[in-house]
């Protein structure tokens, strides 16, 4: 079982670091779930590129200022949060926690901050939606036609997500390599009904979608500069920088590396969300001191429901604030508005990237076939 108890607490005195999560998560998993999980695309180099593009950032604090009361909280889409992250939409999360969407929504609501359903996770829209009173947004992997589109749209806005994401970075199934090798796919993986609309996704949907529909929309997948000009040209409200965590293009840059050129490209016409390889407080402090408004996690929501459920989730969610204050404070600032690139430098990683890198402390088992 993955819930711990019915104690509210429990999870709190189980888990007093993410590492004991993330080893948790991995003795609960089946292991071609823990592959599914963790795993990335062919070599896996995107993967390894997301974690090392935060671990060549080094912080540069300040010292002598008041920093007693330290503020993490954030607004995403006029939705505030209290710390700037949403949990990145995953499909078949009810594969790490009965429950699977339903289960991060009721985390989400009980933390206070925005889950993103994905369109492949159970139990569905509506059941999602009933299941918690959160702040909620849709995201879609496009399978049909306008009208299939339109459809997801109004049952969205219709059960209270604020806001609607396409995501853009799928026009082909990658070859997720561990998948394989474990003979392991989920169904809308094996049928590829419907994935030439993905393919035929472009431009002239976002601008149809925005003329259509007032709900704001979010473009997922954006890994260029260039791109993200495009999104503010097309009037996207925001869009989310991602490399799908190195699971769809091999050998691509990590976001935190892209995320720079972005944010100047955008120059503060829509909201910037980026994920990638962010597992620690202080990756979510880089991000915002880079110009992110929010920051995605989707490795480690599923850490933190394969280990306790909803509460394993919001203990999570509760140790990556208690982390970012401490950054915070440490650096000098007591709100997220006074982080900036002054409080970062380039140095030399430390430690070899790959998915557990940031984990150190962690007992875990790397598979080899």
């Amino acid at each position: 079982m993955n819930d711990i108890t019915d104690d509210p607490n429990a999870a709190e005195s189980e888990f007093y670091t993410l590492h004991e999560i993330v080893a948790k998560a991995q003795k609960n998993l089946p292991r071609d779930q823990w592959d599914y999980l963790v795993g990335a695309t062919e070599t896996e180099t995107t993967l390894r590129r997301n974690r090392q593009s935060l671990d060549t950032i080094a912080f540069r604090p300040r010292v002598c200022r008041n920093v007693l009361d330290v503020d993490a909280t954030s607004t995403l889409l006029g939705e505030k949060l209290r710390i700037p992250v949403l949990l990145a939409p995953i499909g078949s999360l009810e594969s790490f926690a009965p429950g699977g969407g339903a289960t991060s929504g009721q985390a989400a609501e009980e933390f206070d901050i925005v889950h993103m359903l994905s369109s492949r996770c159970g139990p569905g829209l509506e059941e999602t939606a009933a299941a918690a009173n959160n702040k909620r947004i849709f995201q879609l992997y496009v399978r049909g036609d306008a009208a299939f589109e339109d459809d997801y749209v109004k049952r969205a806005i219709d059960n209270g997500f604020y806001a609607f994401a396409v995501t853009v970075d799928s026009a082909h199934y990658s070859r997720r390599e561990r998948d394989l090798a474990n003979r392991f796919a989920k169904p809308w993986r094996v049928s590829a009904s419907g994935m030439e609309y993905q393919a035929l996704y472009t431009w002239d949907n976002v601008k149809r979608f925005k003329d259509k529909h007032d709900i704001p929309l979010i473009l997922k997948g954006i890994a260029t500069p260039e791109d993200a000009a495009l999104c503010v040209e097309h009037g996207v409200d925001a869009v989310y920088v991602s490399n799908h965590g190195g699971r769809q293009l091999d050998h691509g840059l990590g976001t935190t590396a892209v995320l720079p050129d972005v944010v100047k490209a955008v120059d503060g016409k829509a909201t910037v969300i980026v994920d990638g390889g962010y597992y620690r407080g202080t990756d979510i402090v880089k991000a915002i001191a880079l110009g992110a408004d929010a920051v995605g996690i989707g490795r480690l929501q599923g850490y933190g429901l394969a280990a306790g459920g909803k509460d394993g989730l919001v203990r999570v969610l509760q140790l990556l604030e208690e982390e970012m204050k401490l950054a915070m404070g440490l650096l000098g600032v007591t709100s997220l508005d006074q982080l900036d690139s002054s409080y970062l430098q380039q140095a030399p990683a430390v430690n070899e990237a790959h998915v557990s890198s940031a984990f150190p402390l962690a007992d875990i088992q790397q598979y080899r076939y």
